[in-house]
Order: C-alpha cells, then structure tokens, then sequence
C-alpha cells in the first residue's frame, strides 16, 4: 500500500512538474491572444453550441471581434492557434512539411485510416497525391471520365419523380460517379449497400471518438469494417485480374500497377475509403447548395439557364456533352466559385506545428495545433463586398479564395469537382423547372448542409430534352 501512494505520489508530482515548467515557456513566448477555457474541456463546448445558430462562423466571428485574426484557443482537447489571415493560411498551406505537418481529431483519423490522403505524410503522401492529380487532371477527364458523368447525370435525373430530396438525390449521383471512376463499378445493388453504410462513416466524423460513449461512433466504427472488407475483396480480386493481364483505366488499376511496386491492400483501401467520402460528400452537397442559391437568386438563375439552353441548342437530341461544351460555360464557373465560397464545405484545415513559429509578432510553440480557416477568410467583408450574400457576378477577381485548400496538399480532385457540378447543372436546369418544397435552412456544423435535405417539386420541361 505504501508503494502504491509513493508512486502515485511521484506521477502527480512529475505531472505537476511537467505543467509549470510548459505554463512558464507559454509565458515566456508571446502567444496569440485568446483564452485556453477549462481545464481539458478548453472551449470545445463553445465551439459546438455556438454552430447550432445559424452563423456561418459564430464562434470565429466572437474572437476576431475581440482578438484579431489571429487568436488563441482549446478545442478537442489541444491548445490551437486559428488564423482568419489570408496571408498566414497561404504560409500555413504552402509550409507543409517543412514547419507544419497534417494533424486531424482522432474521431476522423480512425474512421479513414492512417493510409488515408488526408494524414498521409512526407513521400508517401507526395508519391499518393501526385498520383491522384495525374488520374484526375484535365486531359484525363476530357478523354476518359466526362462521357460517364454526362451518362450517370442523366441516368439519375432520369428516374426523377413530382417530389425529390435534392440532397440525397445528390449523393446517389455523386457517390455512383465516384465508384465508376475509382473501380470501374456501374449502378447496382451492391453499390447502394455500400452506400448506405458510407452514411454511417460519415454520420462518425465529428462525434466522440470513445464508442462506450456515443452509439453514433460505434456505429461508424462497424460501418467502417463492412466497407474495408468489402473494399478490400475487390482490391484483391483486381490484383489477381492485373497480374493476369487484364487490365481497367481507373484509379484502382493506376494504384496497383504503380511504379516501384504499387501499394499494399491496406494502403490502397485505406486511400478509397477517404476518396470515397471525399468525391461522395462534398461534391453532392455543392450539388444541392448551388441549386438553394440559385432558387432564391431568380437572375443569376435565368442566366445560367441561358447560358445552358445555348450550348443545348447546338446538339441534337440526347447529345452528350463535350470538352468544348464544359470550357464554353463562363457563368456558370461564376455559379461555381461563388456556391464554393458561400458553402465552404470545407471551412479549414488542421495542421500541426514542428518547431516553434515566429509569425506576424507572434510564436506559435511546437506541437500547438493551428487551424486554417478558409469559410472565416471567404465570409469576410473586407475581402468580399456583401461577403455573406450569394453573387455570381463578383467572379473578375480572386485573390484570396482558396476552397480547395492549396500547397502540397490541393485537392487533387478540384478540377473532376467542377466539371460534375457544372454537368449536374446543365442537365437540370435544360430538363426540369423547380420550387422548393418547403423552407429549409442552413447547418454549418459539423459539416455544411441543409437541415432538411432541400426537398423540392420538380416539373419536367418537355419541349427541352436531354
């Protein structure tokens, strides 16, 4: 007994220790203003009760009131330095490697693996990502994956009845684009069951990472054994296909025939799991927001639909679209650009510091989480007029937008994103008129989307058909 209290006697004092001496380097440095909170809890609680309003960045817009672009805080259990700078994002972005390194909540980095693009690191994640940029470049979409997405699009909208959720219509085509073009699969039973339980994954992103505590979480964890194993049969039966000779163009059969030996299967799976979320949930929900902007932007909606019954005009009946089609829609990259910067469905990125960072008069101590605030950056008045109304028209310039991130970590699918999106939008607005079915509002937390899933009543324009 007497052992156990000397121990635990000599673990809380070395704690104790270990505390003073990381209080008095905090004090010695000067740290971005702010407030750390309560002890281990810091301002997490803050941060998640102040997302159920309906800013877009209540918790944000507090401390740079009081604090500046630069502020100091505790959130999910770490002291971090969030910068509403554009110039520090930019310096933030564009060190990657060098003074910061990606560094992610636990709850998203078990549910996508440590394989993932998202925390890969140093020449694996440089080997994986330029590997995804060359298998989704311009070239590659013009010649191989426009003709798909025009087909899954239209095959989609086709089944469209009076009522429809835009929301979860978005992600069937969207989710169906992005296995086509990973694995080659078309539409089927077996995609819509993985589908269903990419829900739950994703339903995990942001809760607890403790699965005693939250049944959310445990069900993502489940969730996320179903789809690696079910992701990992294919891998496999594509190896032995590969190694025989047989061959698909899509990005699965890109990793497996990668020089120097491809990856492993955990790598690999690991790697689809993260694309899959990423080309399934973002994109669809740019999808729906695009049309709720729209729909309550009845100019900028008369133009696009004139821009796209131009470009329908010249084709025949049930023409595909083509490059030259997709290069000839300005606004509609307007459309693009100003959904991106109002929705912001990424609103930032987590990295951690190297080293100690001296950066506008302040120090930024080794280990400190900082995050990358794109959505505060895009929202801001002094960067756009009007900065929280949708305007397509305010696209001449723009100098400090960065909605897929940027430095050596640029969303490699940026480009495929636009080009699904402006697809989706031509076949809508040429094929279907719409009202929305009932009120529905924003949520910014943990993710951008609609309370309600945008129902809208949708009327098939039968004198234009695609």
């Amino acid at each position: 007994m007497a052992l156990l209290f000397y121990l635990l006697f000599w673990v809380s004092f070395s704690a104790l220790i270990f505390i003073i001496h990381r209080t008095s380097r905090y004090r010695r440095l000067r740290l971005p203003p702010g407030n750390l909170g309560l002890p281990f809890l810091g301002e997490t609680l803050q941060l998640i009760s102040a997302y159920k309003t309906e800013n877009p960045e209540p918790f944000i817009d507090e401390r740079v009131s009081r604090f500046g672009s630069l502020f100091t805080t505790h959130v999910f259990g770490e002291p971090t330095v969030f910068s509403v700078d554009p110039e520090t994002n930019r310096f933030i972005l564009q060190n990657e490697g060098k003074l910061f390194e990606s560094s992610y909540p636990s709850s998203i980095s078990n549910l996508l693996g440590k394989h993932s693009l998202l925390l890969m690191k140093g020449s694996l994640h440089k080997k994986m990502h330029s590997l995804t940029m060359s298998f989704a470049n311009s070239s590659i979409i013009r010649d191989h994956l426009l003709v798909d997405i025009d087909r899954l699009v239209r095959l989609n909208l086709d089944s469209w009845t009076d009522r429809v959720f835009l929301m979860e219509e978005a992600k069937k085509i969207t989710f169906e684009l992005t296995m086509k073009q990973l694995m080659s699969f078309d539409p089927g039973e077996w995609t819509e069951g993985l589908r269903k339980e990419y829900l739950l994954v994703i339903e995990g992103f942001f809760t607890v990472p403790l699965p005693i505590f939250s049944t959310t979480y445990r069900r993502a964890i489940k969730a996320r054994t179903k789809v690696a194993e079910a992701l990992s049969l294919i891998v496999r039966q594509r190896r032995r296909e590969s190694e025989a000779g047989e061959r698909k163009n899509d990005m699965l059969e890109a990793l497996l025939s990668a020089d120097d030996g491809g990856f492993s299967d955990e790598e690999i799976v690991d790697f689809l799991v993260a694309l899959l979320v990423a080309g399934y949930e973002t994109t669809s929900t740019i999808m729906t927001l695009a049309v709720k902007f729209l729909t309550e932007t009845p100019l900028a909606l008369a133009q696009l639909k004139e821009e796209h019954e131009g470009i329908r005009a010249k084709k025949s009946e049930g023409e595909a679209l083509k490059w030259s089609d997709y290069k000839s829609m300005p606004f509609t990259q307007c459309v693009v650009n100003e959904t991106l910067r109002v929705a912001n469905i990424i609103s930032g990125v987590f990295r951690r510091a190297m080293t100690d960072i001296n950066i506008k008069g302040y120090t930024i101590p080794k280990g400190w989480k900082v995050f990358a605030s794109f959505r505060a950056v895009h929202l801001d008045h002094d960067h756009f007029k009007d900065a929280r109304t949708f305007n397509p028209w305010r696209w001449q310039t723009a100098n400090v937008f960065t909605p897929f991130g940027g430095g050596p970590r640029l969303c490699p699918g940026y480009e495929l994103a636009r080009v699904e999106l402006s697809v989706f939008l031509h076949h809508l607005v040429t094929s279907f008129s719409w009202t929305p079915a009932e009120e529905d509002k924003l949520v910014f937390f943990p993710t951008t989307r609609t309370r309600k899933r945008y129902p809208i009543n949708v009327h098939r324009r039968n004198h234009v058909k695609s």
